[in-house]
């Protein structure tokens, strides 16, 4: 995965802006925004869901699983981020995502392995699953982490409505393919977004995709998904380095083999399959020992499985994690 060596989007605490000023300045820039745009915008693009617009969850029951952490701010969540749909800088997605990505009409495929399959509209999906507030770290591959208030529900309840046979023994995951939102995705010649080969996919074992961390996200900080954090609908695997969540999902397959990858495709020998969390196993340009919290000026140990050994070390008894990385 790209990396800057200049880290200027650390924030510090004194650079942190109040939500409400923070919300006044973002309807500001997109009003200001969409105004010089005008007619710029290409035929068939949407004005999606601004921040301001995102709607408000309600009262969610918060999980046994939440760490009592201190939570980044929603202005950190929504501003800094990996998203390469939308370009390889950290603000691309924020600048670009608001404007470009629909979050409806959305339809969900269900395919594979598994008996209950078919295309289903986001809200017919969602139909009959509890929404939960999950505080969980999430752990970037490129050393640096945040704390994050996910709303969503556990992809066990989804995989057991599936209800897939004893050959899936995988479920892989794609974000949604449209080079009309996407700018990366139209990407020619030489550029490293065009040595891609899109749609983003992801993967997990059944053993991992059932566990009850591993969460399907439509929201977080209590409102809908931001469309730069992957709305409406991404998966969270908190044990993981970031880039295993896999946002703006359209299509989830079971299978009986181990799933290609897009990081693990691209680059095998820095990517694996499953990039768990292990400060033990270096990626091979840059230790993964210690990390840098979003907002906080020292760094910080990581911890195996981003803190979540306890729930998760038992799926991994006996394999070599230096092998399997």
């Amino acid at each position: 995965m790209l990396i800057k060596k200049r880290r200027q989007s650390d924030v510090l605490p004194s650079e942190i802006t109040p939500e409400s000023i923070y919300r006044d300045r973002r309807r500001f820039l997109r009003t200001s925004a969409l105004a010089a745009a005008g007619t710029l915008l290409a035929p068939g693009w949407t004005v999606a869901k601004p921040m301001e617009d995102l709607a408000p969850l309600g009262d969610l029951p918060t999980s046994g699983f939440s760490t009592g952490e201190e939570k980044n701010t929603l202005e950190q969540i929504t501003t800094y981020n990996n998203f390469y749909e939308f370009g390889t800088d950290k603000e691309d997605p924020m600048r670009l995502a608001p404007e470009r990505l629909a979050h409806r009409p959305w339809t969900l495929t269900v395919s594979g392995e598994a008996e209950k399959t078919g295309e289903f509209a986001f809200d017919d999906f969602m139909k009959g699953l509890t929404l939960e507030e999950r505080i969980y770290r999430l752990r970037c591959v490129e050393a640096w982490s945040m704390v994050i208030p996910w709303a969503g529900v556990p992809l066990a309840e989804v995989i057991r409505r599936a209800n897939p046979n004893s050959r899936a023994k995988y479920v892989k995951f794609y974000t949604k393919h449209d080079p009309e939102v996407f700018p990366a995705q139209r990407a020619r010649g030489m550029s490293f977004l065009a040595s891609i080969d899109w749609p983003y996919t992801e993967g997990l074992r059944m053993d991992e995709a059932m566990n009850p961390l591993t969460l399907l996200a439509t929201g977080l900080y209590g409102r809908e998904m931001p469309s730069q954090n992957g709305a409406p609908i991404r998966l969270v695997v908190p044990w993981k380095y970031g880039f295993k969540s896999i946002k703006s999902v359209v299509r989830i397959h079971f299978q009986e083999t181990e799933p290609e990858c897009t990081w693990n495709q691209l680059a095998p020998r820095e990517y694996g399959f499953y990039a768990n969390v292990n400060p033990d196993v270096d990626h091979p340009r840059w230790s993964q020992a210690r990390e840098r919290r979003i907002g906080e000026l020292f760094k910080q140990d990581t911890l195996m499985f981003n803190g979540y050994g306890e729930e998760v070390a038992d799926l991994y008894a006996g394999m070599d994690l230096r092998k399997n990385f």
